[in-house]
């Protein structure tokens, strides 16, 4: 390789780089790299020995470099700042000197070494090259070749570079053989110590959207939103679109002629029937949409817990739950929203036993008969607290209650609530409650019992809970929501008031100041206003 005439020396770089689609220049580098390592190999590896290969004419110059010191300690690579001046006038610490060095004939095992090193830099720069070119086609489909089916899992050629499609990424039943042609979507690309890895997958929502997008063109062009996709690859899926103009319907765009284009898609996902549904803004027409094709009778919204309970007509519930679930399922992981499905007589019975258990609790606390229990139910009262304090002209409202009447109720229902809370102190106390937490303003009696009863005894044990400790809360992990339970959810505190109580609490034991509280606050609500500001300018894009 080195007795190859200098042309000859361009030639080969020029050749290996057009079939190795890398730039040129890596080529020439590595073989300056490889051939100062087989000189290296010659002259002593101590040597700091480097090769330079002429752009335009082949020219290979050798040279021996030493850097210029004060004090030389390694005269292998060194040379003192004296003797460098008496080479070169102009020579300053820290430069390197070049002495040229003459072109050696290399021996077979140099030759190898060379050779081996240009092998070695080339695939680095071939494998550079490819993380280069498919880390920014990540989230995109490309098409390729099965080139192996390994433990189930393919092995994709993608002609400048190889993909993996593992067995959890392909559609259930979907077999592949060596040569058969594969459409996937590319999830990501990692750069390795092997090379570029690129994972593939056939049951990511994303390649439903992008299919849908190579297939309708008002999608492509941003006229139709795909907002939200559920899959359970190979069988069923969901999937949410929106129109940004009013005169396209997108259900019908994304059908398609005779339903052209869904079927396209279809047949690409091995015959996965899929449901279009209209998106909404508003939670419950979403939610009513997306459980088609049940119908819905009625919705409650929790919106805190983001959860939904959805009445359906008796007849209509294995339509609403699916087969296994399904339907209900991916109208949960479409809409974001836990999905409760209840019958109309099962929401009757719920409802019914409601009513008794808050009829028995009325009639049980302020001594009174079934008849009035049952009325003060049926207007919506559900506690003592809401008798006992409510103004007096919304029970006079109640058939034949009169101002008498109403001043007894009150009355009654304000001495069941004394003894109650009583109760709750003298119980509170035995648990060792102390002083403090018992005069902090804010806390009913039966609130302090609830904290006595989770080992909060004290103002300072107070100051250490967090807010949702006290008002509960919501926890996201691994994509699923749990519910944490919070000791004064019960009494309806808010995650406001919560964090108001504990921050009292410790301004009262001199822990935070007044100015550290209002600049938290401040902090707080600029954080917020720039958070709104900046999903307005989202939704604006």
């Amino acid at each position: 390789m080195v007795s190859a005439n200098r042309l000859e020396l361009l030639q080969i770089a020029d050749a290996v780089a057009r079939e190795k689609l890398i730039d040129p220049g890596l080529v020439i580098e590595a073989m300056e790299d490889s051939l100062a390592k087989a000189a290296r190999s010659r002259y002593g590896a101590e040597y700091d020995i480097r090769a330079e290969i002429d752009r335009k004419t082949g020219e290979l110059r050798m040279s021996r470099a030493r850097e210029v010191v004060e004090v030389v300690e390694n005269h292998f690579t060194e040379i003192a700042l004296s003797e460098a001046r008496a080479m070169n006038p102009e020579a300053e610490e820290g430069d390197f000197i070049s002495e040229p060095l003459p072109t050696l004939e290399f021996g077979r095992i140099a030759a190898q070494t060379a050779k081996q090193v240009i092998v070695q830099k080339v695939r680095e720069a071939e494998r550079e090259r490819q993380y280069e070119e498919f880390k920014d086609r990540v989230g995109t489909i490309i098409n390729g070749v099965v080139k192996r089916v390994e433990y189930g899992n393919v092995i994709v050629d993608l002609g400048r570079g190889e993909g993996v499609i593992r067995r959890d990424q392909l559609i259930p039943r979907e077999m592949y053989r060596n040569g058969d042609r594969i459409r996937a979507f590319i999830r990501d690309v990692r750069s390795e110590v092997r090379g570029p890895q690129i994972f593939l997958s056939r049951t990511a929502p994303e390649f439903m959207s992008e299919l849908f997008k190579m297939e309708v063109p008002e999608i492509y062009d941003g006229v139709i939103e795909v907002k939200a996709v559920a899959r359970d690859p190979g069988s069923r899926a969901k999937i949410g679109v929106i129109s940004r103009d009013s005169s396209i319907d997108p259900v019908g765009a994304c059908v398609g002629m005779r339903g052209s284009r869904v079927q396209a898609v279809v047949s690409e996902l091995s015959g996965e029937k899929i449901d279009i549904i209209p998106w909404s803004e508003d939670p419950a027409t979403f939610i009513v949409n997306a459980l088609q094709p049940a119908e819905v009778a009625k919705v409650v919204l929790d919106e805190d817990a983001r959860r939904i309970e959805v009445v359906v007509p008796d007849e209509q519930l294995s339509l609403a739950i699916g087969r296994r679930g399904q339907n209900v399922r991916l109208a949960s992981q479409l809409t974001g929203w836990d999905i409760d499905i209840l019958t109309e007589e099962e929401e009757s019975s719920r409802r019914q036993a409601e009513f008794a258990e808050r009829t028995k609790l009325f009639m049980e606390t302020m001594n009174v008969d079934e008849f009035v229990a049952q009325l003060l139910v049926s207007e919506g009262f559900t506690s003592l607290e809401e008798v006992a304090y409510v103004e007096m002209e919304e029970l006079l409202t109640l058939d034949g209650v009169d101002e008498n009447t109403a001043e007894e109720l009150q009355a009654r229902a304000r001495e069941s609530l004394e003894e109650l809370n009583q109760q709750a102190l003298e119980k509170a106390a035995e648990l060792g409650v102390q002083e403090d937490l018992f005069g902090f303003e804010g806390l009913t009696p039966q609130m302090i019992l609830a904290l006595a009863e989770d080992g909060v005894k004290s103002l300072e044990d107070f100051a250490t809970c967090a807010d949702w400790e006290l008002a509960g809360g919501w926890t996201v992990v691994d994509g699923k929501r749990s519910k944490d339970d919070g000791v004064l959810e019960p009494f309806d505190v808010s995650i406001e008031e919560a964090q108001a109580l504990v921050m009292r609490a410790r301004l009262m034991l001199g822990w935070v100041t007044e100015e550290e509280i209002a600049a938290d606050a401040a902090a707080a609500e600029a954080a917020a206003a720039e958070a709104e500001a900046a999903e307005g300018e989202a939704q604006g894009a």
